[in-house]
């Protein structure tokens, strides 16, 4: 079976072979068949599973995401809930419940929320009611496969041993931070990964690679900084990460981000900086 593989949020699902999987902005979508998935949008015509993963710093209580979540779910196809259940999968816990949907729909929905560590993911499930029989047993084998992954294999490193994300290529630190008075202390890197995913890596392969996070100031956050800051450490190293938001419009956790790296010298020996 094909695996799909989210390096970044880290979990993976295996789906049939017959199965089509496309993400469609910041959604995860497997199809029965393609053609629902032909416009580029997410649409009904045959069974899917929607899967959207969110940042869960700080943790939330499940209840309240899983509230948010129904009410999303059930208000965009007039649904209404028929009572909902815990549960556990892969070492997370969450919620899940079967929707009611109104006859003319034609359609069964089942949704369900889980956390795990910083990650939260949001699933939906919908097929028409006449292919229950052919699509659940797939639906139920999809969601059944979710993996959680501990830590990425062969990951690139800088020359400081932080971990790079794939896919993300060298920048030049003027062109992403402005006034920059040391730029021998900076490193720069550029790609199309969302501002949320980036911290939900992070967040775990920094420890993975013996790195102790002493600050984290999330984005978005309470804190109005624009970004996402870590202050790191690691033996006689100390690092500022900036993950920053790409767009001039309003930006959002899926939004695509840049990474930006001061390394903080180690203060000499005999030198008060206060002088």
């Amino acid at each position: 079976m094909p695996i799909f593989q989210h390096p970044l949020w880290g979990y993976e699902l295996s789906y049939p072979e017959s199965w089509t999987h496309r993400a469609v902005n910041d959604t995860e979508a497997f199809v029965a068949d393609p053609d629902a998935l032909g416009s580029g949008n997410i649409g009904v015509a045959a069974g899917q599973i929607l899967v959207r993963a969110e940042l869960n710093y700080p943790p939330r209580l499940i209840e309240p995401v899983w509230n948010q979540h129904i009410a999303q779910v059930a208000g965009m196809l007039g649904a209404r809930q028929v009572g909902s259940a815990p549960w556990h999968m892969s070492g997370a816990i969450g919620i899940e419940a079967e929707i009611v949907l109104p006859k003319r729909e034609n359609q069964r929905l089942w949704a369900g929320v889980l956390a795990h560590e910083y990650v939260i993911l949001k699933f939906a499930v919908t097929h028409p009611k006449e292919e229950r029989s052919l699509v659940e047993p797939a639906a139920t084998s999809i969601i059944s496969s979710l993996k959680f992954i501990n830590s990425l294999d062969s990951l690139a490193t800088n020359n400081w041993g932080l971990p790079l994300p794939p896919d993300y290529k060298p920048a030049v630190p003027s062109e992403i931070i402005q006034d920059i008075a040391d730029p021998e202390n900076w490193q720069a890197y550029d790609g199309q990964s969302g501002v949320a995913a980036l911290q939900a890596f992070y967040l775990r392969e920094l420890e993975n690679a013996g790195w102790e996070i002493l600050e984290y100031v999330p984005f978005p956050s309470l804190v109005e900084l624009g970004f996402a800051r870590m202050q790191v450490h690691k033996a006689e190293y100390s690092v500022t990460l900036g993950i920053l938001p790409i767009g001039t419009e309003k930006v959002i956790p899926s939004s695509p981000g840049r990474l930006a790296f001061k390394f903080i010298p180690p203060q000499k020996p005999g030198i008060n900086p206060g002088r």
